[in-house]
Parts: structure tokens; sequence; C-alpha cells
């Protein structure tokens, strides 16, 4: 499938913000049709928001201070993805479970990225650090869609990655990086694709759709570059 125009996305992150800047470069690279269209924080010092900004992405943040209550703060978040017309949210690094008024608001698609080969270690923000603790030989990263239950939407893309002999939280961390900023991308390109099908708990990948000749009429050099 070949979209007419790029997939519309949110992202909301709490840290870093390292798959943010995954998403962005692919976008801006074209390895996805998407763009970003809001990047959201729940929190102030967010290193990441330097990445949305430097990339002219409105970067908008919503401090848990500044609002009377939890829920108020998560309607404003869905509020803004509404505003800019996000069809897909990506909740990378979100130190927040999103339910009630954001879902009331916002009830588009949501993926999320585990730093673990769920189910296995779901549920905590230490997933590396308690693959370690508990002696496992493998651990991997997790694309998925979110639910009302934490780490247990179904399952998207998964790669395992083996743990390694004298691997530190950090040492694990930076290769379990390596592997989200390819698994994320590829997740969102399969949906703008529209080749993920939900059937219970499992998501069927669909085979790619064969291109439009009109489609590629679209795409060649002169045409369609006035969005004006």
């Amino acid at each position: 499938m070949t979209r007419s125009a790029p997939l519309r996305l949110g992202v909301l992150f709490s840290g870093a913000g390292t798959n943010l800047k995954a998403i962005l470069d692919a976008c801006e690279r074209r390895a996805i049709d998407a763009e970003v269209r809001v990047a959201i924080t729940n929190r102030p010092a967010a290193p990441g928001i330097q990445f949305g900004r430097d990339h002219g992405v409105p970067t908008l943040v919503f401090a848990r201070a500044d609002y009377p209550s939890r829920a108020a703060q998560q309607a404003a978040m869905a509020d803004a993805l509404v505003e800019h017309e996000v069809e897909l949210a990506v909740t990378p690094g979100l130190d927040q479970i999103l339910r009630g008024a954001f879902q009331e608001r916002f009830d588009g698609p949501r993926f999320n990225i585990h730093p673990s080969l769920l189910p296995a270690f779901g549920g905590g923000l230490h997933a590396a650090r308690d693959a370690l603790d508990w002696g496992a030989k493998v651990t991997g990263v997790t694309v998925h869609f979110s639910t009302d239950d934490l780490d247990a939407g179904p399952i998207i893309l998964q790669e395992a990655l083996p743990i390694e002999e004298g691997d530190t939280e950090e040492s694990l961390m930076t290769r379990i990086h390596e592997v989200e900023h390819r698994l994320l991308p590829a997740a969102i390109q399969l949906f703008a694709e529209d080749r993920l099908q939900i059937e219970g708990r499992r998501v069927r990948i669909l085979p790619p759709q064969p291109v439009r000749p009109e489609a590629l009429e679209e795409q060649a050099p002169g045409k369609g570059q006035d969005r004006g």
C-alpha cells in the first residue's frame, strides 16, 4: 500500500528520547511513510525535548504539577494529539499508564516498546536489570499494541538478544537500544502500509500490497510536491 499522505504520529516520552530521535531520523530519511506531528512529555527536564525541537516538531510539556490531577494532565495530553490530528500514538519510555481521561479523548491506536521479550519481565521500568538478576540467557525487544493491561497488548514485532557474560545493565541496555531504534520504525511502517491485522492476541503481518501504477506516477519527480 502506498499512502497518499504520511501517517500522522504523536510520540509520548519521559526520558532521553532516543526512540523519538530514531523515529524522526527515519521520517527524514523517508525510511517510513510517516511524520511526527507532535512530541509530548510529562517531564519538564526530559533530555528528549531537544530532539523534537531540533527537528522543528511541536514539543509540548505537560508537567504533573501544572494540573490538579493526573486525569486532567492526561486529558490535556490526549487533547494535544487530537489537535494535531494524530493517527497513531507511540509511547516509548513513557513512565505513565494512559487510562481513563486519556482514552476518552484519544481513541486511536497506540504502540509501546518494551526492553524484553514479553511476557517475560513485563510490568516494570527496569526489565534489563530484572533479566540480569534472574540469570536469563536471552532478552530482547517487543513492540506491541497498548491496551488497558500493562505490557500485555498484542505483539507486533520481537527480536531476541543474547545476554553476554559480564553484561551490566548499562551494556545490555546499550544493545537493547540499538534494536529498539530499528524495530520501532519497522513496526510503524507496517502500520503505515496497513499490514497489521489483529486476531485475538495475535497480530498477523500481511504481505505487501502491489504498488498501483497511478501511485508510481504520483511519486514521479515533479508530481505531488505541492502539499501547500
